[in-house]
């Protein structure tokens, strides 16, 4: 035996329109700008059909529903092309990260502060990774001097988001741009 086929729900991605607006008066507001008071919903959606467009609601919130005349199709096209403007300035923020050892060079430290210094300046955030291996395990205090020393050059850019901790073999702390 055969289940029925149940088409799945459908779903309404925008203001209601037209037949789907239920309350029996509106606020009504014409495609020129101008209100009209509260109106019956029938003699709203005649208009909006004596003039080729469609019966939208605005606003919901209140007693009365807010409905506009206007073309459904160009509303949801606008609304479609605010959101991916929108979409296109947001930033998403990366956390980049720098890895050190606990006896670095100072050129070494050098060019990994200016990689630092461009991260902030693209506005991500900073992970700087201090790894010790073997014996240097026996002298932690050198790692939290050099995270201090990168705490210290990185003061007037960044701030600590996380402070340094150890993690099994590495010492972590994350910088954030200001």
């Amino acid at each position: 035996m055969r289940r029925p086929f149940r088409a799945p729900p459908t779903t309404n991605d925008g203001p209601r329109a037209n037949q789907n607006i239920r309350t029996p008066t509106v606020q009504l507001i014409d495609s020129e700008g101008q209100n009209h008071g509260v109106v019956p919903t029938e003699q709203a959606l005649a208009m909006a059909e004596e003039v080729g467009l469609d019966l939208v609601e605005i606003n919901s919130a209140g007693d009365v529903p807010v409905c506009k005349i206007v073309d459904l199709g160009k509303l949801k096209y606008a609304s479609q092309k605010k959101a991916s403007e929108a979409r296109k300035k947001q930033k998403t923020v990366e956390v980049k990260e720098i890895k050190m050892r606990p006896n670095i060079d100072t050129h070494d430290y050098d060019v990994k502060m200016r990689a630092m210094n461009r991260f902030f300046d693209e506005g991500d955030k900073v992970k700087v990774t201090l790894r010790f291996r073997g014996r240097e395990m026996a002298h932690m205090e050198l790692g939290m001097k050099l995270l201090q020393k990168v705490k210290d050059d990185t003061i007037e850019i960044a701030k600590v988001e996380a402070e340094p901790k150890l993690e099994g073999r590495q010492m972590m702390m994350v910088l954030a741009p200001k």
